[in-house]
This record gives C-alpha cells, sequence and structure tokens, in this order.
C-alpha cells in the first residue's frame, strides 16, 4: 500500500469514524464542509420531496452518529416506533382504545428518556429513601457485550445521549397531535424519519411541533434572495454569539470562578454570575440562529425560540420569550392536560405531594417539614373559607408543577429541580404582587428587609445579607414610587417603570441560575452534592465582607471580558425595530458585498476561537 493510499484511508476513516472527543459542532469547519457537500447533493433533487426527505433522513442519522455514536440507534428506535404507534393510533375508533394506545405510547417515549437520563437521579432518591445501595445497570451495554462476546461496553455506567430529550418530546408532540386529530399520521417512514431527525435542529432544538413542521415535508423547495440572506444573517449571528460572547467570557472569566469559587472575591463571584446569563443566552439563542439559518438554507422554517428573553418585566414574560418552543409544550401537554387556569386534577396534587415529600424526607430538617406544612395548611385554609380562591390556588399549583418537571427535563438532579421551583415561585409571588397596590408592595418588602437586617446581626450568615441587600434595592425603588405618589406625582413614567421590571426580573433570573449552572457539565453520579457545594460556596463569597479597593484591579485584569459583556447586553437590549432594520438591511445587500462583510466577521470570529471548541451547554440536555 502506497504512502498516499495510507493517507486517503486515514481521511476516510476519520471522515466516518466517531469520534467522542470532538462531536461535528455548528463551530467546526468539518461541519460546514459536511453542510456544503451535503447542499450540493440537495440541490440535485431539492424538488423531489419524498427523494430530497429521504436523502436527508440519512444525512441527519449520519450527523447524529458523528455526535453520538452508537446512540443512533436509540433515535433509529424512537423513530420507528412512533411511526407505527401514530398508524395504530390512527386505525382506532373507539376512545378507550385510542387512550390505551396514547398512553403506551407515552410510556415508552419516556421510559426511554428516564432510563438515560434519570437512572442516576431516581437510584440515588430510592437509595436515600430505603437505605439501600442500588446501582445502575447500563442494559444495552450488557446485549452488546453479548452480541460481540467480550466486555466491549461497561455496564456499571449509563452515558447520556445527546439531544434525548429534544428528540423524544418531539416524538411525543407527534403522537399527541395525532391522538387530537390536528394531524394525520406521516404516510412514509422516511419522511416521518426526516422530522423526527432533522439535523439542524436535532440536538439543541428548538423542539419542532408535528402540525407546524410536516406540513413542509411536501412543499417544494422556495428561497428568495432576501430570504437566503436572512438565512446566511441568522448563521454569522450565531457563529458571534457563540464563540465571540459565550467561549470566550466562559473560558477565560466563568468557569474558572464556577471551579473554584473560594478562590475568587465576592465580586468576581458575583460578575460571574451574571456573566453566566449572558453565556447561556448568547450559546443556546446562538445555537438556535445557526439551526434556523441552515434550515432556511434548504427551503424549511423553525419556529422561534428566543425574544430577547432579558426585556422581560416579569418571571412570567421570561418564560414566554426563552426557550419558546419548550415552553409551549408543557405548556400544551402538561400544564394544560393538569387543569391549566380552570381547574386541579389528580395528577395537580399527586406531582406537588411527592416531590414535597421527598424533598423534606431528603432534607433531613425538620424546618423544612415545617415549612412546607405551614404552606399546605395555609393553602388548604384559604380554599375552604374562601372558595373563590379555590381556582387560582389550583391554577398556581398547576403552574408550580410544570416549573418543577421543567426544571427536571433540564437536567438529573435536585438543583434542577430547586432552579425550576424557584423561577414558578417567582411567577407565583408576581401574579400575587402585582394586584397589591405600592403601599401595600412597600410595607411588605419594608418587614422582610428589616428581618434579614436582624437576621444578619444575630443569625449572621452570608445567605442573610446577599438578601438583605437585594431587598434593600426592591425596598428603594418602591419607596420613591410611593414618595412620588404621596407628593402629587402624576406621570407615569412609563419607561422608567419597566427599566426597573426589567432590572429586577434579570436580577432574579441570573441568581435563579446559580443552581442552573452549579450542575451543569457533571457526571450525574456527583451532580447533587457538587452543585451544591458549588452554589453554596458562591453565596458565601458573594454575601461576606467586601474589599471594595480591590474592585479596580479586578475590573482592569478582567477588562474585554467585562466589556464583552456590556456590549452583549445592550445589544440584547437595542429595541427590536432596530435590530429587524439592520437585518433586513443585511440581506438586501448586494451579494459582493455580503461575501465581504461575512469575511471580516469571519476573520473577528477566528480571533477569539479558544484552544479547544465548546460544546453547546443544551446538548447535554
Amino acid at each position: 500500500m502506497t504512502f498516499s493510499h495510507e493517507i486517503a484511508l486515514d481521511f476516510i476513516e476519520k471522515v466516518f469514524s466517531f469520534d467522542k472527543a470532538h462531536p461535528l459542532l455548528f463551530t467546526q469547519f468539518y461541519f460546514w464542509a459536511f453542510f456544503a457537500v451535503v447542499f450540493a447533493f440537495f440541490c440535485l433533487f431539492k424538488n423531489k420531496c419524498l427523494l430530497r426527505n429521504t436523502f436527508l433522513f440519512f444525512v441527519s442519522l449520519f450527523f447524529y452518529y458523528k455526535t453520538s455514536g452508537l446512540f443512533t440507534l436509540i433515535l433509529i428506535f424512537i423513530t420507528l416506533f412512533n411511526f407505527f404507534a401514530a398508524k395504530w393510533l390512527h386505525t382506532r375508533k373507539k376512545d378507550g382504545s385510542r387512550n390505551l394506545v396514547l398512553a403506551i405510547s407515552v410510556i415508552v417515549n419516556l421510559s426511554t428518556l428516564f432510563y438515560f437520563k434519570y437512572a442516576y437521579f431516581l437510584t440515588d432518591v430510592l437509595n436515600d429513601l430505603t437505605g439501600f445501595e442500588f446501582r445502575v445497570f447500563d442494559v444495552f451495554s450488557w446485549v452488546g457485550n453479548q452480541i460481540t462476546g467480550d466486555n466491549r461496553f461497561s455496564v456499571d455506567t449509563i452515558l447520556l445521549p445527546v439531544g434525548i430529550s429534544f428528540y423524544t418530546f418531539q416524538a411525543i408532540s407527534y403522537i399527541m397531535d395525532v391522538y387530537r386529530k390536528r394531524i394525520a399520521p406521516v404516510r412514509n417512514i422516511f419522511d416521518f424519519g426526516f422530522y423526527v431527525s432533522f439535523f439542524p435542529q436535532l440536538v439543541a432544538g428548538p423542539i419542532v411541533r408535528a402540525n407546524e413542521f410536516i406540513p413542509q415535508l411536501h412543499k417544494k423547495y422556495f428561497l428568495s434572495r432576501k430570504q437566503f440572506g436572512i438565512a446566511v444573517f441568522w448563521i454569522m449571528n450565531g457563529l458571534v454569539k457563540k464563540i465571540v460572547l459565550s467561549d470566550y467570557i466562559a473560558v477565560n472569566f466563568i468557569d474558572r470562578v464556577f471551579e473554584q469559587p473560594l478562590l475568587y472575591t465576592g465580586f468576581e463571584n458575583l460578575m460571574a454570575l451574571f456573566g453566566y446569563s449572558l453565556q447561556v443566552y448568547a450559546d443556546f439563542s446562538g445555537y438556535t440562529d445557526i439551526a434556523i439559518g441552515v434550515a432556511m438554507l434548504m427551503g424549511f422554517y423553525l419556529p422561534k425560540n428566543f425574544n430577547s428573553p432579558y426585556k422581560a418585566k416579569n418571571p412570567g414574560e421570561f418564560w414566554k420569550r426563552w426557550h419558546i418552543s419548550l415552553s409551549r409544550w408543557l405548556q400544551d401537554y402538561l400544564y394544560i392536560p393538569l387543569g391549566g387556569n380552570r381547574n386541579a386534577t389528580f395528577g395537580t396534587y399527586c406531582i406537588i405531594v411527592v416531590i414535597a415529600a421527598i424533598a423534606v424526607f431528603l432534607s433531613g430538617s425538620w424546618w423544612v417539614g415545617l415549612g412546607v406544612g405551614v404552606v399546605a395548611l395555609v393553602l388548604a385554609l384559604v380554599a375552604l373559607f374562601k372558595p373563590e380562591k379555590r381556582n387560582k390556588i389550583n391554577t398556581e399549583i398547576n403552574r408550580m408543577d410544570t416549573m418543577l418537571l421543567g426544571g427536571l427535563w433540564h437536567g438529573a438532579s435536585w438543583n434542577f429541580m430547586i432552579w425550576g421551583g424557584l423561577n414558578g415561585i417567582g411567577m407565583i409571588f408576581y401574579h400575587f404582587w402585582k394586584d397589591w397596590s405600592i403601599y401595600g408592595r412597600t410595607l411588605f418588602i419594608l418587614a422582610v428587609t428589616f428581618m434579614l437586617r436582624v437576621l444578619c446581626v444575630f443569625v449572621p450568615q452570608p445567605v442573610f445579607n446577599v438578601l438583605f441587600v437585594w431587598c434593600s434595592i426592591v425596598l428603594s425603588g418602591n419607596m420613591i414610587r410611593m414618595l412620588y405618589n404621596l407628593f402629587g406625582g402624576k406621570k407615569p413614567w412609563q419607561w422608567l417603570q419597566d427599566a426597573w421590571a426589567v432590572f429586577q426580573t434579570f436580577t432574579f433570573i441570573t441568581f435563579t441560575r446559580l443552581f442552573f449552572r452549579s450542575g451543569s457539565n457533571l457526571d450525574p453520579a456527583v451532580a447533587n452534592e457538587t452543585a451544591w457545594n458549588t452554589a453554596k460556596n458562591m453565596v458565601n463569597q458573594m454575601g461576606s465582607h467586601w474589599d471594595l479597593s480591590k474592585i479596580p484591579d479586578i475590573t482592569m485584569h478582567y477588562w474585554n471580558v467585562f466589556i464583552l459583556i456590556v456590549i452583549g447586553m445592550v445589544i440584547h437590549w437595542l429595541p427590536e425595530n432596530f435590530k429587524r432594520r439592520y437585518r433586513i438591511w443585511f440581506a438586501k445587500m448586494p451579494t459582493p458585498l455580503m461575501v465581504i462583510v461575512c469575511a471580516l466577521i469571519v476573520f473577528v470570529i477566528y480571533q477569539f476561537i479558544t484552544a479547544d471548541l465548546q460544546a453547546f451547554i443544551y446538548f447535554q440536555f
């Protein structure tokens, strides 16, 4: 064999083999070479729908194989099962039979997701509750070892397939839409396989609803010059978000602080926490932008997944702007079936009671049990003696259930459920807060601030210091507003009120992310303990004494990171109409000028590329 043949074989092996250390990412040159080849073949039969969809189905399987290796078999199983389950469901005429088929389908999909994603979490909970020492066992690795006749695969570790939450939820939405008769079952397995596995959004969303995407399967290709320009804009925009904003500030500052928070000052911990809010947004929305742009170049349209979420004026609005496809999925397939804002169901109380009981038991603290008991007693008494409030209580419990399970969707550890629960509490509190007068709000926050100050003096804890500072800031805003009203102020100053509401919401969401980030990118076997320690250490640093004289030096040391954070947030808060104008301006520019602008953008991006390309944060979900 000649040297050139060896090089060719090595190249072919590299192209078609799975490398766990180097998954196929949008930020790699290899992906864009891959897409160029795919698009070239795609153009040959872009208007032959079945051939086009079949080609893209197998391309998507290859893409997923390059990302997840043998876990492609799980994707194929989900595809085949739901294709035939929907056909089976469609043939059932009686409600009882249809309900049975739907239940089987949902159970199989969720069981697959639970096995890979929640095995460690459920095993830990079971061990803590019973005192036994159960261990996870990878059945699929055991089967693989039996087939190959050796111990090639470890049975003691269950690995999480990339994107399994996204394509499982997408498959469930298909089954549900067939059940509700919103769509007819897809007739061809290749068309359906393409819907489930479309590679731009396969591993990190957005979650594509069947009734929105499946009709596109049978439309011929069309892409106007303006649409082409918009697609290129979204790709460039996503790459800038991911590499310039997310990866750079993460590698050069945020990751260092979260890995060793005790080595950094309270100011650095606080800035890392706020920086992470920008990082996770730029990372996730950057992926979505690229996915939307790549899909649009092939004539397919993915739903909008972000709408400037840090412009939200309350936690509820935030979740209408952040990860919109998941929020809509949870609303349609969890919140509304639980009863929504109409009533409560058995599931409403079952979910909240089970989660609360396990949390109380595992905490080992009678204070936690007392707190849960008092809340439950108050709600029960209000529902009993004020029937007109019963519906609102049921609505808020449904909302809390949805947020708790939404948090658990993000990760198999208690810190994600705490994060979801805090968001739920924020939404519920706002629904009561908005009905109070400015005087009632001021009195309430004054009492809370005073109580925290007493705790800071007599039971000094860093967490009380952090809460006291935050409540003092909120109190100052409410005092100013109250005094303005008392002295006859009539002009609403709406822009100032909106800015203050955005600031409070952004700060609240940022602090809930302490639990989100602390448990990310961790081995599920150690996620709970490590996440809790990280969160506790960061709060301790932020709530301890600050040496203000060090802040100027710290700011100068990380000046490039801090400037990027400021620039990123300023761009984020620009008016939507202004953003739309420069998006259209880019899309309409002459092709030669667009090429030059894109080349300059790529050159700038290249200057920010870190030594090791960072995987997208939501790959792990």
